[in-house]
């Protein structure tokens, strides 16, 4: 497993941050292009474990799903509208800076 963190962005996620992310040389896959726009959360969810990624939503039923088991690489969480575009890309920047993959393990992160 790698020891830097890699990013899955959920579907509500504006591309801007993929963007951002990736200028700074993170590792970021979104749902549109891991061909899972319109699945459902048990899939998403099954794309992040097995691909390894923190997964970046406002969609609470993934906070949910992480209290359910802790066997999954780490949720990164924000409410819809609580942020501008700028401030979760510094927030998830920061996370990467702060953390290995293996201590995001089980984590909710609230952005």
């Amino acid at each position: 497993m790698s020891l830097r963190i890699r990013f899955h962005l959920d579907e509500h996620i504006d591309r801007d941050i993929s963007r951002a992310l990736r200028l700074y040389g993170i590792d970021v896959t979104t749902t549109v292009e891991a061909g899972l726009r319109t699945k459902m959360d048990e899939q998403q969810w099954l794309f992040i474990q097995q691909e390894q990624r923190v997964l970046v939503t406002q969609d609470r039923d993934f906070i949910i799903m992480a209290r359910i088991s802790n066997d999954h690489p780490g949720v990164a969480y924000f409410k819809q509208g609580s942020r501008s575009i700028g401030q979760v890309i510094e927030m998830l920047i920061l996370l990467y800076e702060i953390y290995t993959s293996e201590e995001m393990v089980g984590m909710v992160e609230y952005l």
